[in-house]
């Protein structure tokens, strides 16, 4: 089968590889359909992060069930599936509880061998890992397409917004215009049911995305009078405040936007954090929360959404290629001239 490989800064490659094998009972494999490159991709791409040379990469990926193992009960050959952008059991302690990414027996995609940007895939421990998805998706072009977002960032974006306390009618501050920062947004406007939305970043072209998706109102980040505009407007603060980047500026903004007594959400892999803004959180009684998103929980409400049409998170996918072409992709993102690429597969 074809795969990406990574093999040093800015260098991946799609190479023939093995195809995977079902090495446990409880494996399956799966037959990529559309597989996409996420902004986290970047930090190996760009060297910030490492990555072991001869790695597959990908974690965000949708497709058809090709192969089970004979302890698989949930899915079966032919069925249309989702995967989180980790692997889980669905039966430990931590899974019962909703916080799949620390599960006993689980792992990410993109390492260990489980690379999703490829024509085959073995997800372990299927049953408590793959979602079906609904007919009415997976036959209409444009929703199987934006399926792939629910992999990772709308899933993220989403566990965001509700690790951040958000609630009906309230005001939130998203920082960040990427592709989680952007999903946040759509979750706070069009899932919770936010009254104001606030969306900070300093792409032109990705804030008028954000209003598309609910943002009633946008600000640069790059303006130094911003932070303090976004307090004034929010009389002081906001009560519910995501951070979608990762980086000290922007966690720095995040806090300080917050309102005393308010959450702050940070969802952002971090690379180039050197410290939490400890001070202001202690002054103003905040509390500081997040991580890697539990996205298997909330697959099912997402995928109903979809379905129903409450959220579109398509405009994201703004570059489609084959396989074949995924070190364009990379290159794209990587100099900012796609917010997301999609991957079209099979």
């Amino acid at each position: 089968m074809k795969a990406t490989v990574y093999h040093a800064a800015r260098d991946v490659r799609v190479e023939n590889v093995p195809d995977p094998r079902i090495d446990d009972s409880r494996d399956a494999i799966v037959r990529v359909t559309r597989a996409a490159i996420c902004g986290s991709d970047l930090w190996f791409y760009r060297g910030i992060s490492e990555m072991e040379p001869g790695n597959r990469t990908g974690h965000e990926f949708v497709g058809i069930v090709e192969e089970t193992g004979s302890d698989v009960r949930n899915v079966r050959p032919g069925d249309a599936v989702i995967a989180p952008f980790a692997w889980s059991d669905g039966t430990c302690e931590f899974c019962s509880v909703g916080l799949q990414t620390a599960c006993l027996h689980g792992g990410f995609f993109g390492s260990e061998g489980h690379g999703g940007q490829a024509e085959l895939v073995c997800v372990p421990q299927a049953d408590g890992t793959l979602v079906k998805i609904p007919e009415s998706i997976a036959a209409d072009d444009k929703k199987r397409d934006a399926s792939v977002t629910l992999c990772d960032v709308m899933g993220t974006g989403h566990y965001g917004v509700v690790r951040a306390k958000t609630t009906p009618e309230s005001t939130v501050v998203i920082v960040g215009d990427g592709a989680v920062g952007l999903c946040a947004v759509l979750s706070a406007s069009r899932v919770v049911g936010a009254e104001r939305v606030v969306s900070v970043g300093h792409n032109s072209e990705r804030l008028e995305i954000a209003k598309r998706f609910g943002a009633t109102h946008t600000f640069d980040s790059h303006d130094e009078k911003a932070q303090e505009e976004i307090l004034e407007l929010t009389s002081g603060g906001a009560p519910h405040v995501v951070e979608a980047v990762g980086n000290q500026e922007s966690l720095d903004l995040a806090a300080n936007v917050a309102r005393p007594g308010g959450t702050v959400s940070f969802v952002g892999v971090p690379h180039n954090v050197e410290r939490a803004p400890l001070e202001t959180i202690f002054f103003a009684n905040l509390t500081l929360t997040g991580g890697p998103a539990p996205v298997r929980a909330y697959l099912p409400q997402l995928i109903a959404s979809l379905e129903a049409e409450r959220i579109d998170p398509s405009p994201l996918l703004d570059l489609s290629l084959p396989l074949d072409r995924v070190a364009e992709g990379y290159a794209a993102m990587d100099e900012r001239r796609a917010i997301k690429v999609l991957l079209t597969i099979s």
